[in-house]
């Protein structure tokens, strides 16, 4: 084993040992964490997609304490859509409902939603790096 790869491996285990001690920030800990889980009337499922992107776009852009907004659909039914939603805490969170942006999305999406859950999560891993 030459010398560059016996580095690595110390390097890797030392890392490891110390990943226990970090300490991760009250910033994270504070965090609003949920999954937002919709339904959409297939017939409207493309004007959806464009205000839900113009919505996140905005939102992510304009408001410090949105630190996600992530939408995915579901691969054989795509009026089934989940959006992660990370806030810096719950501030955050009923300052974005009260954004022009926001009460635009809501407005302009009522008729097409068919179902929503909101679902509260905590993480696994709340010192986890966002950018």
């Amino acid at each position: 084993m030459n010398i560059k790869k016996i580095a690595l491996i110390v390097s890797i285990a030392v890392f490891v040992m110390a990943l226990p001690f970090c300490n991760y920030s009250n910033q994270n800990k504070n965090q609003m964490v949920r999954l937002a889980k919709l339904v959409i009337d297939p017939t409207q499922l493309e004007n959806y997609k464009a205000l839900l992107k113009e919505e996140i776009e905005a939102s992510i852009r304009l408001e410090r304490g949105v630190l996600t907004l992530y939408a995915v659909v579901e691969k054989n039914d795509p009026t089934h859509i989940t959006i992660l939603e990370i806030y810096a805490d719950t501030v955050a969170y009923k300052s974005h409902l009260l954004t022009p942006h926001f009460i635009k999305y809501k407005n302009g999406t009522k008729d097409m939603v068919k179902s929503l859950e909101l679902v509260e999560t905590v993480p696994l891993i709340p010192g986890m790096k966002i950018k």
